[in-house]
């Protein structure tokens, strides 16, 4: 028996209810997959009623478990705490361990491992709310983002800064609201995706890019929350995924980079790597994606599509896993 253990989405119309509902998504997909495959699951969601969850994993008996938990109550600070507790079980479980999901979470962080490995990602400073802070150490334009939240939640149009003067009351704002901000130098230019799977040895899929060429010229080009979640906003129609044709030279460049990445933080069976090159053809490593959206119409397995794998032949490759795990 294979546990589907998700977060309980919160509740429609609430704020960011749309990224918070796309786990069920995932559930559902991930659910007829195994049908197909003959294999047999269990729904299995997770809120802080941790008695409740601990009953329901006992009578439910299951083996192994795909951990497809976001957060606890979409609470940020609770990213790792699921995979923590199953851990502490001893359940078999895919997807990255607890440590990997920690580090990759907090914004800040994850950019000073980054800096101690030598690896490229543009400047930063953590905004903890003083009062003073002008950003002259950081070449502007300069891009706000919470540092503990995903899914893009808190970014927009109006998270590019431009000018010095403004950076103080736009953190300012944006810390009342999110707490500690990660003010990041904006690299402008082409945006890649490169999904990376499995263990000992992985490998890297296609890369994508984000294809920015619809966007008005008014607009940043930047995947922000409405180019995720609001399917009616212009962000969204003009932000496409492609697997265009690179040069071989680009292509080993982003890979090293994003198996670098992923070896370094000790993501596990599947993850992402988001980067930035900017105009002079310098790639800057802008996210890690621990345990990245597994929606059929998410990026990763867009990616396994790209590389002539199915939906079905991803969530057996990521049972393989699991059966590994188990030995």
């Amino acid at each position: 028996m294979i546990g589907l253990i998700y977060n309980q989405p919160i509740a429609t119309g609430e704020a960011h209810w749309q990224s918070s509902a796309d786990v069920m998504a995932q559930v559902e997909a991930i659910e007829t997959s195994l049908t197909a495959l003959g294999r047999t699951s269990v729904r299995l969601p997770m809120t802080r009623d941790l008695s409740h969850f601990l009953q329901t994993v006992a009578a439910a008996k299951i083996e192994v478990a795909f951990n497809l938990c976001e957060s606890i109550d979409d609470d940020p600070f609770f990213v790792a705490h699921p995979a923590a507790l199953l851990e502490l079980l001893g359940l078999p479980f895919s997807g990255s361990g607890s440590a990997a999901l920690q580090a990759t979470t907090d914004k800040h962080l994850m950019k000073l491992i980054l800096r101690g490995a030598g690896l490229p990602t543009p400047g930063s400073f953590l905004y903890n709310g003083e009062e003073s802070y002008d950003g002259d150490d950081l070449e502007f334009p300069v891009i706000l983002k919470p540092q503990f939240q995903d899914a893009s939640i808190g970014i927009d149009q109006e998270s590019v800064i431009d000018q010095p003067h403004r950076l103080a009351t736009a953190s300012q704002h944006l810390y009342r609201r999110y707490g500690p901000i990660l003010v990041e130098e904006y690299i402008d230019g082409r945006e890649f995706n490169v999904s990376v799977i499995g263990n000992a040895p992985p490998q890297t899929l296609p890369v994508a890019e984000i294809d920015f060429s619809g966007m008005p010229g008014s607009l940043r080009k930047i995947v922000d929350y409405n180019a995720k979640w609001a399917p009616d906003s212009i962000e969204y129609r003009e932000t496409k995924r492609v697997f265009p044709t690179l040069d071989d030279e680009l292509i080993t460049r982003l890979n090293d980079i994003a198996l670098s990445c992923y070896r370094l933080f000790g993501l596990r069976d599947y993850g992402r790597i988001d980067l930035r090159m900017d105009r002079n053809g310098r790639p800057f490593v802008l996210e890690i994606n621990t345990n990245p959206c597994l929606s059929p119409d998410a990026g990763f397995a867009a990616a396994c599509g790209a590389a002539g794998h199915d939906y079905t032949a991803m969530v057996a490759q990521m049972t393989t896993f699991l059966g590994d795990r188990m030995v």
